[in-house]
């Protein structure tokens, strides 16, 4: 089974690496291949940069055209906006939201020119860095909305817990950090740093300090999830 580990070890190296392993991602962790249709239209994005007055940046236009309209990949829990969507706040063009606007993602626009340009989020205490790179958020994106996508039959449901620090040796023994650099949860310090781990078919997300911390996880299958489950003993919200 696909290990995103695996995957990403060393880091996402630029906007080519990062396409690369969302076509992996999407093929043999979540079972549909990415294809044609799957992308934005360029004629929406080409409206999109009509109606905010610039060209959007490179790297955001590619990912859009990859897999703009794979809802599953990209509009689960915090979704990438419609082409038709995107806009500027307080200087950063806005192309990421919280379900409910509580927080946005954006690339300010005095960095857009750059081919991978970073990335910022608006926090209750205003915008933050989020990424340093526009690739790696695309990562991150797709990483985080498959995690809280609901699967299909068989396809490994997500589930979450507060795991004491007593078990936090058995979530690094079974599975592996995953090379994306920590990065802020937008509801405070106490939710932050994010860190990923994975093993074959799992991925497991881990939001904040050692003992305020939250797990979220997910199998690409129902087994998967199981064996996450089995490996980290704790209280599982949906499991035993």
């Amino acid at each position: 089974m696909f290990d995103v580990a695996d995957a990403l070890r060393g880091g996402v190296e630029g906007p080519e690496h990062a396409w690369r392993f969302v076509r992996s991602f999407a093929a043999e962790w979540v079972g549909v291949p990415l294809a044609e249709g799957h992308g934005s239209r360029a004629e929406e994005l080409g409206e999109a940069e009509q109606e905010l007055g610039f060209v959007l940046p490179s790297c955001l236009r590619a990912g859009f055209l990859l897999l703009g309209s794979r809802d599953d990949l990209t509009r689960n829990q915090d979704p990438l906006v419609r082409p038709a969507g995107l806009f500027v706040e307080d200087g950063v063009l806005v192309f990421r939201r919280e379900n409910q606007d509580c927080a946005f993602w954006g690339i300010p626009l005095d960095e857009a020119e750059q081919d991978d340009p970073p990335v910022v989020v608006r926090t209750p205490d205003g915008w933050i860095p989020f990424l340093d790179r526009m690739s790696t958020a695309w990562v991150e994106l797709v990483l985080s909305e498959t995690l809280f996508a609901d699967a299909a039959p068989g396809r490994g449901m997500h589930d979450a817990c507060e795991p004491p620090l007593s078990s936090l040796p058995a979530l690094e023994t079974a599975f592996t950090r995953v090379d994306l650099p920590d990065h802020p949860m937008w509801v405070g310090p106490d939710d932050s740093p994010v860190r990923w781990y994975a093993g074959p078919g799992c991925l497991l997300r881990r939001d904040g300090v050692e003992d305020l911390s939250r797990l979220y996880v997910r199998g690409c299958t129902d087994e998967a999830t199981e064996g996450i489950r089995r490996s980290v003993p704790v209280r599982w919200e949906r499991g035993s």
